[in-house]
């Protein structure tokens, strides 16, 4: 089973590195000093749940192109290369191959199936929490690692069970869904109310729902997505909003974002397709989102990084 990892920071480079630990031919695409790293000395999981993985003698590129035709693209770059990398992976893409985008908000499958088709495209949704440490190691803080995928049918395809065997055998907690659109939509919900916290309040998730002000507000944030992605026709239950809060009160209290790793490193921010993602889809459907247009005003002026 060849696989490619398209972006293999902290998300894509723990799958990627899980999947070769069980077995699979899998290649690397970085850049930069991620790059020079794990040509010269591999690439590097930590993980206090699951111990030290080190894979030596990394397929690791800086052209997709190089790598061939696979059975798998595993997609992980920002929201905004997302464009760019469609374009990237076409030489990797045969007649059977799937591509499952393991980025983040909602739309992300809309633009590759404008690239690509309809074809290639199956939903995916991960849940770890991950970060590029230093050049060559990334960094796992706590234990989940989930991974949900399946077709847009809700049929379980040959290509999906294949894909399901090597994930498991990894130790990844991976699972088939029927209804991959409302999968999306139900981490979405999650990652809102987690990315548009942390960010702003520059804090991990622990303070944030022990603080009965700040939980509150997360509480809104998360109100607000459900009530959007239901009046778009996703099957989300009225009270989502109140399981994912009691499911915040289960992650490690150290978890953070993406989003506030790249607001602490003065990178570009994903807010646009995030908090902003909601704004506008709320637009769509006359849906008001005051906590999410507080979350993306916020953080406007740091949305496109630091000089």
């Amino acid at each position: 089973m060849k696989i490619a990892i398209m972006g293999s920071g902290g998300l894509g480079g723990l799958y990627g590195a899980r999947l070769a630990s069980a077995g699979c031919d899998v290649s690397f695409v970085a850049r930069g000093s991620h790059l020079a790293a794990i040509r010269k000395d591999g690439l590097t999981v930590e993980s206090d749940a699951y111990g030290t993985l080190n894979l030596k003698d990394v397929s690791v590129t800086d052209d997709p192109a190089t790598i061939g035709v696979v059975d798998y693209v595993l997609l992980a770059v920002k929201l905004w290369d997302t464009d760019a990398a469609a374009k990237a992976i076409a030489p990797l893409i045969g007649p059977s191959t799937a591509v499952l985008s393991l980025q983040n908000g909602v739309i992300k499958d809309d633009i590759l199936r404008r690239a690509l088709g309809d074809a290639p495209v199956m939903g995916a949704v991960a849940y770890v929490a991950t970060n590029i440490d230093r050049p060559g190691v990334i960094k796992q803080t706590g234990p989940m690692q989930r991974f949900i995928f399946g077709e847009y049918d809700g049929q379980r395809s040959p290509r999906a069970e294949r894909l399901l065997e090597p994930l498991l055998r990894s130790g990844i907690q991976a699972e088939l869904s029927d209804d991959i659109r409302r999968t999306l939509w139900e981490k979405y919900v999650f990652l809102v109310g987690l990315s548009g916290t942390t960010a702003t309040m520059r804090s991990t998730i622990g303070p944030i729902r022990e603080n009965p002000q700040t939980r509150a507000f997360l509480h809104d944030v998360m109100k607000e997505t459900v009530a959007v992605g239901r009046a778009h026709k996703v099957n989300l239950p009225a009270d989502y909003a109140d399981q994912r809060l009691a499911f915040v009160d289960t992650v490690p209290a150290a978890m953070t974002s993406s989003m506030h790793h790249d607001l602490d490193r003065g990178n570009k921010l994903e807010v646009a397709w995030l908090a902003g993602g909601v704004v506008q889809l709320g637009r769509a459907v006359n849906v008001p989102t005051p906590a999410n247009r507080a979350v993306w005003d916020m953080l406007a002026l740091h949305a496109n990084g630091r000089p």
